[in-house]
């Protein structure tokens, strides 16, 4: 089977940045205190509906988010398309499982999972295989589970040929919250909450808003507990 072109180029353009993408970001969640909000937030749903239940991160990268979840006591594991971002996340994080993973086909059973987080992921997605994407993510969650996504707002593709001195070729999608959300209700999930950031000039990642929208998979038809 040909692989998707967007999910090659994500893969060969982080494996080249790793290290310094890592560098570049290491403080933003430290330096974000909605961002830590809405983790905790994200975390307290899912283990008050599922205590002992998994949650996932795709797209985990350098992992921090994944293992910011898992010392707030979540059972959870990071997978990436890069094998070099798992390198590195494993590396910095030695105490969380980290595997090499695509979320558009994920190695995970039915009905398995607590949560999912796509935490600025589905930005490398074009929307036309959002829906694929969505649905991936409702298959593996338990009815009542969670999901959180966050990605940055606007309709424009930012396209990047060169990335901390190498050569890539990586596509930064913005998305409307209200059309995510229309995907997500297509998928078969209920938006629980959404908050949009103001724009801020604390680093370039954040000078335009950003979106997290929390969903939760609506239960299947004839479920009685």
């Amino acid at each position: 089977m040909i692989e998707s072109r967007y999910l090659t180029d994500t893969r060969s353009g982080y494996d080249a940045i790793a290290q310094a993408y890592a560098e570049t970001f290491r403080s933003e969640l430290a330096d974000s205190p909605l961002d830590r909000a809405v983790l905790a937030g994200f975390a307290e749903l899912v283990a008050n509906r599922h205590p002992d239940g998994r949650l996932l991160e795709v797209g985990s990268g350098p992992g921090d988010v994944t293992a910011h979840l898992h010392d707030l006591g979540m059972a959870i594991r990071g997978i990436d398309l890069s094998a070099a971002m798992v390198d590195l996340a494993r590396r910095e994080h030695p105490g969380v499982t980290f595997d090499v993973g695509d979320m558009s086909a994920l190695d995970t059973s039915d009905a398995s999972l607590a949560g999912l987080v796509a935490w600025y992921s589905i930005i490398h997605v074009p929307p036309v295989h959002l829906p694929v994407v969505f649905a991936e993510f409702h298959r593996v969650l338990v009815d009542e589970g969670h999901l959180l996504v966050a990605f940055q707002v606007g309709d424009d593709v930012l396209h990047f040929d060169e990335a901390f001195g190498h050569q890539v070729s990586l596509d930064f999608h913005r998305l409307r919250p209200a059309a995510v959300t229309a995907l997500l209700d297509g998928a078969g999930f209920d938006l629980t909450a959404q908050l949009v950031r103001a724009p801020a000039a604390t680093s370039a990642a954040t000078k335009i808003p950003q979106a997290c929208l929390i969903a939760c998979k609506r239960p299947t038809a004839g479920r009685t507990s």
